[in-house]
């Protein structure tokens, strides 16, 4: 008979939204490359953008370390997950290891990964445009959450994988976020003070997938989580806000 305590948990929906949540709702991230010169591990923090089918996003210049590290082997980790008060290793961590694809300037998905960036990262206006900068699409294979002491799981790329629908949900997230706003202009105050406790202030929503919306404020972001995805534009404008005004 074997006593030994099992180190890694089995994945549950309450892992699989906690890493999701850590991911979706981080500004930023320590991320790892490889050196293509020593091939040593390289480590550096950059800003933290989501595409609309889970992939995170990231704005680097072309004369940073990484970038270049990247060009060279798209393999990639990032670390997210920000420690409050007490021991820092008590509080929830996301280790994720992706693959790099390089987005070309000229693409749809260049200026795609643009608006959101900016909706998420309004102070990027400055440099976003400068002709060194790139984005790079980082696609996640696996991951590690760190719970806190005793919760450990381990997680596959299908678990931060947003499904693509085939509606007006996606191709027209600015006008649908307009709506949104001119239909419940407190919604996203509503969501960050009631159900996620922040602060009050002119939050607005920055972004949305099936999965959830991302919400911010100044240098604040949220990152709130449907009960169950959202299945077109319709149903969003229909359900949300009941969902969230039946909240005291």
């Amino acid at each position: 008979m074997n006593d030994k305590p099992q180190v890694i948990r089995d994945t549950d929906d309450d892992a699989r939204r906690q890493a999701r949540i850590l991911l979706r709702g981080a500004r930023f991230a320590a991320i790892g490359v490889i050196d293509p010169e020593t091939g040593f591990p390289f480590v550096s923090r950059v800003l933290l953008g989501m595409d609309s089918d889970g992939a995170a996003v990231i704005l680097v210049s072309g004369l940073s370390a990484h970038t270049t590290a990247l060009l060279a082997d798209p393999r990639a980790s990032l670390l997210t997950g920000e420690p409050g008060k007490g021991d820092p290793l008590a509080h929830p961590r996301l280790t994720l290891q992706c693959k790099a694809e390089t987005v070309e300037r000229d693409s749809d998905t260049h200026q795609r990964l643009r608006s959101r960036f900016l909706a998420r990262h309004a102070k990027s206006q400055l440099y976003i445009d400068f002709p060194d900068f790139r984005f790079f699409r980082l696609r996640p294979e696996r991951a590690s959450l760190n719970g806190g002491f005793g919760r450990a799981y381990h997680l596959s790329s299908a678990d931060f994988s947003i499904p693509q629908i085939n509606d007006d949900l996606f191709e027209c997230e600015a006008a649908l976020l307009r709506e949104l706003g001119g239909r419940h202009p407190e919604l996203a105050t509503r969501i960050a003070t009631k159900i996620h406790g922040a602060p009050g202030g002119d939050w607005r929503i920055a972004a949305i997938d099936s999965h959830g919306l991302d919400i911010v404020f100044k240098d604040l972001l949220i990152r709130h989580e449907f009960v169950t995805p959202i299945t077109n534009a319709q149903h969003l404008l229909l359900e949300l806000p009941k969902s969230v005004y039946a909240v005291p």
